[in-house]
């Protein structure tokens, strides 16, 4: 089929009256010619590409049904995400396992594209709205039998590299084909260096659970952010990160921020409900989740529609930056080579904006 946009993103720029090919799902032309099929009077931007999510619509992908955890998808679905990386809080190993036996005939079958072990291989001085009773250290021959069990599903692992066998088990990982992300940690600057050399290449959650930015105690967080090679997850809610740290973010690290919604249960859900995160109760007031123990952050309320939007409306971001930080920078970071850019080649998900406010009105894939 022939689809025309009145305008696309294509090639990093704004472009009019462009027609696109599509064949078996995938765009085949950028330029065809004769009647369009469907013609969108919007701007069409890539799908949008979430590396960094556990839930919504009231579920997680760390359910035992089939039903909730397809619930997730199409919440996020409905919201601009059309690629998404399953993420999986800290639970015992065996528990784990489960989970991601679970999820893998999703990978499969490509409803996601992969699974994100966020823990249980996280500092306890860091562990946010993880369960400190469940970290543990990262060894390898424990890990191998994830990635058996995983059978190539597991895309992404974030760890803190200053556990005992943290730097081991990036290199290990990452000879494994599995992106490696520095995340929930206390490390400081000299084994910031050792991590990103032994191949970790971003920041889970920039700014949340990692150390402040200390110019006298230089840590992890400062050798991410100098960097240049290293991506920075963000979660641009307002809540976790204060706008001027976003701010100082955008200016300090141009092109090399990615936008994740981190969201669990309650995200594209009614406020009200009972929610949890593992085995913790999560208390959501006015869109934001936080322990019910202690009311540390729990994740967010966000979907990537949201977060897209804000970046535009609340920082002055161009719909081309935007749309960088919200597909083709994740799709780049976690090697999913088929998705995030509107190209020859590339899976036909589209997310359509109003040419006018630059708000997400329709999402597609064909």
């Amino acid at each position: 089929m022939i689809i025309q946009a009145k305008s696309a993103l294509i090639a990093g720029e704004i472009q009019t009256d462009i027609k696109i090919e599509i064949e078996d799902g995938f765009i085949v032309s950028v330029s065809a010619t004769g009647p369009a099929d469907k013609t969108f009077e919007g701007i069409l931007i890539p799908g949008f590409v979430d590396i960094h999510c556990h839930g919504g619509g009231g579920s997680y992908f760390s359910a035992k049904s089939d039903i909730e955890i397809q619930k997730v998808i199409d919440t996020h679905r409905a919201h601009g995400t059309t690629t998404t990386i399953a993420s999986l809080v800290s639970e015992p190993i065996d528990v784990l396992k489960e989970q991601i036996r679970r999820l893998v005939p999703f990978v499969q079958s490509g409803k996601i594209a992969g699974i994100h072990l966020e823990g249980p291989y996280l500092s306890p001085d860091k562990c946010g709205a993880h369960d400190p009773a469940l970290l543990r250290d990262p060894v390898v021959s424990e890990l191998k039998e994830l990635l058996e069990v995983g059978d190539g599903s597991i895309s992404m692992v974030t760890l803190a590299p200053e556990l005992a066998h943290g730097i081991e088990a990036i290199e290990f990982l990452v000879e494994n084909g599995v992106v490696v992300a520095v995340g929930h940690s206390n490390a400081n600057s000299e084994v910031g260096e050792k991590a990103f050399a032994a191949g970790a290449s971003l920041v889970t959650h920039f700014f949340n659970a990692v150390p402040k930015i200390d110019h006298k105690n230089p840590s992890v967080t400062l050798t991410a952010l100098l960097d240049e090679n290293i991506a920075l997850e963000l979660i641009n809610d307002g809540h976790h990160v204060d706008n001027d740290a976003t701010e100082l973010l955008l200016r300090t690290a141009p092109g090399r921020v990615i936008l994740i919604t981190d969201a669990m249960s309650a995200a594209g859900a009614e406020e009200g409900g009972e929610f949890t995160i593992g085995s913790l109760d999560v208390i959501v007031k006015d869109g934001v989740a936080r322990l019910a123990v202690n009311g540390s952050l729990a994740g967010s309320t966000l979907t990537m529609k949201s977060t897209f939007e804000r970046l535009i409306g609340e920082f002055g971001s161009s719909v081309e930056y935007a749309s960088y930080c919200a597909s083709t920078l994740p799709a780049k970071v976690l090697g999913i080579e088929y998705v995030g850019e509107i190209a020859i080649g590339k899976s036909a998900n589209f997310v359509e904006l109003d040419q006018n406010s630059k708000k997400v009105i329709n999402t597609y894939c064909f």
